[in-house]
């Protein structure tokens, strides 16, 4: 029996000569990329932009694609990284992470005072997370989006799995006290 990462390398190999090879490579990553991309500029026509170019960009340099150690998917995303930064760049903004189609519901979430209260925590969780850095939203992204492991991340964002468990554990404590800040101010008269 053929193993995805297996598979996933014939089709590489394939793809630098045949077309339909990289076709099937763009209907296996097209949805995880657009997503990352979504969640990094916040609207479908530039996620559907910047997707087309980030495969088209790869589509471009298949040729001198060579796996090294890594998988398929990490040279993408950090095609797909390197375009958003341009982006965001040339918008000359901020970088935001519209996770606003993330649900934090409470147990008993259909009370409407419970409603109102979780979409309260859940727009100051969001505006926290915005008040990020870049990378740190880029790793929220991958961890609780995309559910990837902390080894897969450190393959996209070219760090080891101990850089990327210290950065999340960084942020979190970032997170933490970010929010602790927030209630204070809140409660202050």
């Amino acid at each position: 029996m053929v193993s995805q990462a297996d598979e996933i390398a014939e089709l590489v190999a394939r793809a630098k000569e045949d077309p339909e090879a990289f076709g099937r490579l763009y209907e296996i990553y097209v949805n995880r990329i657009y997503n990352y991309i979504y969640y990094r500029v916040g609207n479908h026509h530039d996620a559907e932009d910047l997707t087309a170019r980030t495969f088209y960009r790869a589509l471009a340099h298949i040729g001198s694609y060579t796996e090294q150690g890594i998988p398929f998917s990490a040279w993408l995303y950090r095609i797909a990284h390197n375009l958003v930064a341009n982006w965001h760049r040339d918008r000359s903004r901020r970088q935001e992470v519209p996770l606003e189609t993330i649900a934090f519901w409470s147990a008993e979430r259909d009370a409407p005072e419970h409603l109102i209260e979780a979409e309260e925590e859940r727009r100051w969780l969001l505006d926290v997370i915005h008040r990020l850095p870049p990378e740190r939203q880029q790793l929220l992204i991958l961890k609780f989006v995309e559910r990837l492991s902390n080894k897969e991340i450190g393959e996209i964002m070219g760090r080891s799995e101990g850089a990327i468990k210290s950065l999340y554990h960084r942020t979190l404590l970032a997170l933490r006290e970010e929010m602790e800040k927030r209630r204070q101010e809140e409660e202050e008269p």
